[in-house]
Order: C-alpha cells, then sequence, then structure tokens
C-alpha cells in the first residue's frame, strides 16, 4: 500500500472523528504524578485529546504505538526503548526498536496486542475507526489506551507534545521539543512577514499523484503551515483533505506546485510531463518541488523541516540565506 495515499485518504475520512470512541475507562482522579526528571512532581492526565477518561499508570515500562507521528514524538521526547510495539507506517522511523511485534494500523490484532500487555497502547484516529469501543478488551484488563486523535493546526501539534510529555512524565524533554518547535517557527514567521504581499505566490501541493489526485484544503495543518511560510494555498477555500480533479488545478493556476508522493521514481517529472497542464504557471516556469514525505505528512514536531524545504523553494531570495 502506498504510504502517502492511505494516510491522507484516512486523514479526510477521519478528519472531524476520533477513531477510539468513548470507552469507559473510569478511572480516580491522579493529581499526584511521579518525579518529574526536573525533580518537581508533575500531575498525571486524566483525559486525553479525544475527550476519554485515562488513567495513567504510575510507571510507564512499555508502550505500544499505532501511529506513526507518536512515535516520532516519543522518540524526540526520549521514550523509544520504552515502545514494545508500533504499526507498520512506523517502520523506519530513526530511534523505534528493531525486532518487535508490528501491527495493522486501521485494524491491529487486539488479541495480540493484549498478549503483550503494554503499560500503555497510543492509538490515533487512523485506528479501528469503524468499531465501537474496540479497545475495551485491554482497558478491562487494566492497559491504558489513550487516544491522540489527528490534529488540525500547529498549535494542535504543540498541545500533543505537551500532553504525551506530561503523561510520560518528562516536563523538561517536552519542553525543549516545544522551545526548538517555536524558534523555527518564529523565525520562519519572522522572514515571510517581510515578502511583500504583491511577491506572495500561490501554492498547490499534491499527496497522491494522477489519476487519484489528493491535496489539501483550509482548517489542516498543511494549510497553515503553507500560510505561516508567506503563500497561499489554491485550495484554502475548501475544507479538510481533498480529492481534486486535474481541471480545477489547471483553473487554478499555481505559481508553484509542491509534492511529497513517493512512490513514483520521478514525481516532480511526472508533473512536469502531465498532459494539459503545460500552461500552468508552476509548470511553465518548472517550479515543481519534491518535498519531504514524512515531515509533511505527520503531524508533530517535524513539519518544520518540510515548512523550511517549501520556504527555499518559494522564496529564495529571502530564506535561502538563512
Amino acid at each position: 500500500m502506498k504510504k502517502t495515499i492511505a494516510l491522507f485518504l484516512l486523514f479526510s475520512l477521519l478528519f472531524t472523528l476520533c477513531a477510539c470512541g468513548k470507552e469507559d475507562n473510569s478511572p480516580a482522579t491522579q493529581t499526584s504524578g511521579e518525579a518529574s526528571d526536573s525533580g518537581t512532581l508533575t500531575p498525571l492526565p486524566t483525559v486525553d485529546p479525544s475527550g476519554n477518561a485515562i488513567s495513567v499508570p504510575e510507571t510507564i515500562k512499555s508502550v505500544i504505538v499505532l501511529a506513526p507521528s507518536i512515535a516520532e514524538t516519543l522518540v524526540a521526547l526520549g521514550q523509544g526503548d520504552k515502545i514494545i510495539g508500533y504499526d507498520l507506517y512506523s517502520v523506519g522511523i530513526e530511534g523505534l526498536p528493531e525486532g518487535v511485534p508490528t501491527f495493522d494500523t486501521v485494524n491491529p490484532d487486539v488479541e495480540q496486542l493484549m498478549a503483550l500487555a503494554p503499560d500503555v497502547l497510543l492509538v490515533s484516529s487512523l485506528s479501528l475507526y469503524d468499531q465501537e469501543a474496540p479497545y475495551q478488551p485491554l482497558i478491562s484488563a487494566g492497559i491504558c489506551v489513550i487516544c491522540v486523535p489527528t490534529c488540525e493546526s500547529i498549535e494542535g501539534v504543540k498541545s500533543d507534545i505537551k500532553f504525551l510529555a506530561d503523561v510520560f512524565r518528562v516536563p523538561e524533554a517536552g519542553e525543549s521539543v516545544l522551545t526548538a518547535l517555536n524558534t523555527e517557527l518564529d523565525r520562519l514567521a519572522s522572514i515571510a512577514a517581510t515578502i511583500p504581499e504583491n511577491e506572495r505566490k500561490s501554492v498547490y501541493f499534491e499527496i497522491s499523484a494522477a489519476p487519484y489526485l489528493y491535496s489539501s484544503g483550509g482548517d489542516t495543518y498543511l494549510n497553515e503551515m503553507i500560510e505561516w511560510i508567506g503563500a497561499k494555498n489554491v485550495f484554502a477555500d475548501q475544507k479538510g483533505w481533498l480529492s481534486v480533479e486535474t481541471e480545477t488545478v489547471v483553473a487554478a493556476n499555481p505559481d508553484v506546485i509542491f509534492t511529497n508522493v513517493n512512490y513514483l521514481e520521478d514525481p516532480v517529472q511526472e508533473i512536469l510531463s502531465r498532459e494539459g497542464w503545460a500552461g500552468i504557471t508552476a509548470i511553465a516556469n518548472g517550479n515543481v518541488y519534491s518535498i519531504d514525505n514524512s515531515s509533511s505528512s505527520l503531524p508533530n514536531q517535524n513539519i518544520v523541516v518540510a515548512m523550511r524545504q517549501m520556504a527555499e523553494a518559494l522564496y529564495p531570495d529571502y530564506f535561502g540565506a538563512q
């Protein structure tokens, strides 16, 4: 299965949904927590980002994660050594242990999850979204199931990082990740603010190639990433993740085209030679660029990698010398 197509098609289906449902955790209120990495007590979250009540273990020694964006954040927080299983889309992420069980992202083997008996199971809105309370057997067995739905904004990315740092009681690590993220976001925003309005370019971001064109509308973190660096998404007036027609892209006439397709040998050349697109400004001027797939498709601290790449391609006179 092609990762880009599968992930974004699922995102489009689940944009306003949480996969986990409202399971009956019925936890006791937790307010004490253990000593953090700064030597102070940190409160344990009692509600996850999906709104479910959770009972976080006092000590987390093992975790299974079923979302690559969450897996990357756990590694950044220094928790990779606690991961005893992860989803197939996370295979290859640097810092994850090798030789551990892997799971289907959408329909994981609940019996195998039960057998591994992790202290915490972390899922997103990709996992078992079409079933009612799919993880109730694990919850009934005392496993803490935490849902972190796919976020919709850069602020959501920050909130998820802080939440995960609180769950694992590593506030200093969380603060370090957030400081690095905010520093780069501020740098990009300050440069973008200097770009005159008449120089700002329109962008079409392609996340699935022909014949199944897919892109991003407004109310998505990818749209915000584009706007953050001083550009305009040609589909900003539409909502969520979009299946688009080739005629619609031609009519939008973007100044620049980005692609994060990683299953074609040369996705840039495929776009440049696409029939009927020669009149698009981006094609005529050769302004078609490949953007890192992982950092542009996973909403976590690494989004700034894709943002830098886009900014430098769009406005080399402003961002290129930085």
